[in-house]
């Protein structure tokens, strides 16, 4: 019999039941070794043990799934001189792996830019990055537009 492959969606958590969430709490406290056992972490976030095993292995967060992978993003840069410069420096400086850059030829001052880069080296998550990247002088949008 083939196992099925699983299908994956990015939900907001503000729709995802308590459970679902306890449990994502639940790990991070195990990783970060604030908890030293599952039954510390799941008492004192209010789930039972049952639920932690049962959910555990099919919820993370979303900077998780993105470890060890290809992201791409898109971006929409003020045409300036050095904010494409400032802006591969600082995904540089995080540890990502630049693969790819195609940029648009620049329109009314406006350029857009996707860039494609691996993540398995970066010291930071992929939020944490973006949030990063968007106080750069001269970027106006960024969005992920694909993963593998």
């Amino acid at each position: 019999m083939e196992k099925k492959k699983p299908i994956f969606y990015i939900v907001s958590q503000e729709v995802l039941p308590d459970v679902l969430k306890k449990t994502v709490v639940v790990k991070d406290l195990l990783k970060r070794g604030e908890e030293k056992t599952i039954h510390e972490a799941t008492r004192k976030v209010g789930i039972s043990r049952s639920a932690f095993y049962k959910y555990k292995d099919h919820i993370f967060p979303f900077y998780e799934a993105s470890r060890e992978r290809i992201v791409t993003f898109s971006f929409i840069l003020d045409h300036t001189t050095g904010v494409l410069s400032n802006l591969l420096n600082n995904i540089a400086t995080t540890g990502g792996n630049i693969l790819t850059i195609n940029q648009d030829i620049p329109l009314q001052g406006i350029a857009n830019v996707s860039i494609s880069i691996e993540t398995a080296q970066m010291k930071v998550d992929i939020e944490n990055l973006i949030e990063n990247m968007k106080t750069i002088n001269g970027v106006k949008r960024v969005e992920i537009i694909g993963q593998s």
